[in-house]
């Protein structure tokens, strides 16, 4: 990188100019370049309008989880502990490569198919953080946590609806 104070070049990565000593790190900081990507990098979770949490007991089976689904229309939900506190999630994704094929699979606990301790998000991260987290672990639900306690869940259609918002704006 070269100073932009001096001109000298300098290694990536560097603090601090090595001939004239300006902070050059605020350099590599991203900038956002249009109101989508501002949105991104500064709009919290909370914008996306996270849907409550629909959740099931750590104990509860199988049939109870799908039921939860089918009846919220949803695509995962969230496995909590007895005080609240989120224990794992389990998702369409979870029933079709660990469920699928199971006999008798309506009575077995949810327990031994959820992930536990999912990536989670609080409602006050950046959409690019939660984006990020997700595209890392390739998940299409994330957990969204205040405390412990599940307060919402985001999917990757809650943030193409946002985009498509912002695009469509101004």
């Amino acid at each position: 990188m070269y100073c932009p104070a001096c001109g000298s070049p300098n290694p990536p990565g560097g603090d601090a100019c090595g001939n004239c000593r300006t902070p050059l790190a605020p350099l590599d900081e991203p900038a956002p370049q249009d109101r989508v990507e501002r949105g991104l990098m500064t709009d919290p979770v909370s914008a996306l309008g996270p849907r409550p949490p629909v959740t099931v007991p750590v104990d509860a089976d199988l049939g109870a989880a799908v039921r939860a689904m089918i009846d919220g229309g949803i695509g995962a939900v969230l496995v909590t502990r007895p005080d609240g506190t989120l224990a794992g999630i389990l998702t369409e994704r979870d029933f079709l490569a660990k469920v699928a094929g199971q006999p008798g699979y309506a009575a077995l606990p949810v327990r031994d198919f959820m992930t536990p301790d999912p990536e989670t998000v609080g409602p006050a991260a950046t959409i690019a953080f939660a984006l990020g987290r997700m595209d890392a672990g390739g998940y299409r639900h994330l957990p969204v946590v205040d405390a412990g306690r599940p307060v919402g869940v985001v999917s990757i259609r809650d943030v193409l609806r946002y985009v498509t918002r912002l695009c469509q704006s101004g």
